[in-house]
């Protein structure tokens, strides 16, 4: 009986996280079929931040009809405005979507010039590494976790892994240069991850944190733009008639939703590895079913895609480490 009971736990908590992986993988793809969306985006308009205004403008309105309109989504906001109150939730900790705003400028600023691999790499390259701190600091929902060998293995083969993917594509200084900004967004998204999990566990509600981190973000691309527009002028694009370009917005609502849900049971670390993996995956397919002038879908590309699930397994099948 003291077998059963012991071993019963451990299970579920496996089941959850393999769980958690393959959801955070799924939202990956996701995430760079979004990237080409905003992206192209961007070209159109001849403006990233009025892209990513466009973009999580969409997401925002569609929550603002989407919460409200469910039972979970009117508790989440009644509990976020208590946490608030009461201390439990703190103000800083609902900023998570700044960080969401400045990776979907970067995505219309530079994905026109480094194409989608580039600009994941340097995504994975940030994100990885602030992963370990943000767990090692105990910001996310999990608290504190340590930075174990398996752990610190699975990101140092991703990073490795993704570099392979894209090796070749680094020849170029001024990219170089340019990939600094997506670099830098990675390093926000994992405090973005971890501190939509505080809101979402707060508020009880995967949508309500979304909405938030959508609120927060909107505002902040709004002052970015008036800036922009300010220095530069008026955007000279024009809007878009193709509707595939205006879905960038929906589909960060599914990934913020989903990382927000399920980053209690992986760890930011680990949400971090599977959404990478994902990423990549998507990449790849991107490249080779709708390639782009910047498209060089290769062996190099297909091994790293390969190696990046491999670090994923191994950050995923790490026993849960003590505290």
């Amino acid at each position: 009986m003291t077998v059963v009971d012991t071993a019963t736990p451990q299970t579920l908590t496996a089941a959850r996280r393999i769980t958690g992986v393959a959801l955070a993988s799924a939202s990956g793809v996701a995430v760079a079929t979004q990237s080409r969306i905003n992206g192209e985006l961007g070209v159109r308009l001849d403006d990233g931040f009025a892209a990513a205004v466009v973009s999580f403008g969409i997401g925002l309105l569609v929550l603002l009809v989407l919460v409200p309109a469910t039972p979970g989504g009117r508790r989440g906001l009644a509990a976020t405005r208590r946490a608030l109150r009461t201390g439990t939730l703190r103000p800083w900790q609902c900023l998570g979507g700044m960080c969401g705003a400045f990776l979907v400028a970067t995505q219309g600023l530079t994905i026109g010039t480094l194409g989608v691999a580039v600009f994941t790499v340097a995504v994975v390259a940030g994100q990885s590494g602030s992963s370990l701190a943000v767990d090692r600091a105990g910001i996310g929902p999990t608290g504190r976790q340590p930075v174990t060998r398996q752990r610190l293995a699975g990101a140092v083969l991703t990073v490795l892994a993704v570099c392979l993917a894209v090796g070749d594509r680094f020849g170029d200084p001024g990219t170089l240069a340019l990939a600094l900004l997506p670099l830098l967004a990675g390093v926000g998204t994992a405090w973005q991850q971890a501190v939509n999990g505080r809101v979402r566990a707060a508020a009880g509600s995967a949508l309500t944190a979304t909405l938030v981190n959508f609120a927060v973000g909107t505002v902040t691309l709004l002052v970015a733009f008036a800036i922009d527009i300010a220095v530069r002028g008026w955007p000279g694009g024009h809007l878009p008639t193709e509707p595939w370009l205006y879905l960038g917005g929906p589909i960060g609502i599914v990934f913020i939703a989903i990382a927000a849900a399920i980053v209690r049971f992986t760890g930011v670390l680990l949400l971090g590895l599977a959404t990478i993996a994902g990423q990549v995956v998507g990449a790849v397919l991107l490249d080779l079913i709708l390639p782009t002038a910047a498209s060089h879908p290769g062996v190099n590309t297909l091994l790293g895609a390969a190696l990046t699930m491999v670090a994923v397994l191994i950050a995923a099948l790490a026993p849960p480490a003590r505290r």
